[in-house]
């Protein structure tokens, strides 16, 4: 087995062992640009940029990844976008 090969292999079993989640927001008919922002900053700790983008990829994808991270991590920011009246899922 070459070096090459054996840093792959290495890099591989490495990819499989952290198992990330993410946080999907879904476009809904009923929240302003605005409020998504706002939330996705607050909650997410998203710069104002990146709640922007998020956003926008929202509104013409129908959904857009905004956290990953552990589950544990992640489940108590879901809650906090649920509760403030966005559409979410850890997936």
């Amino acid at each position: 087995m070459s070096t090459k090969e054996k840093i792959l292999e290495d890099v591989l079993v490495e990819e499989q062992v952290v198992k990330e989640h993410e946080i999907v927001l879904y476009n809904d008919d009923v929240n302003t640009f605005d409020y998504v922002i706002d939330t996705l900053v607050n909650v997410c700790d998203h710069t104002l940029e990146q709640a922007e983008q998020c956003s926008i990829i929202v509104h013409y994808k129908g959904k857009c990844t905004v956290k990953t991270g552990e589950y544990d991590y992640l489940k108590s920011r879901c809650a906090k976008l649920l509760q403030a009246g966005l559409s979410a899922e850890i997936v």
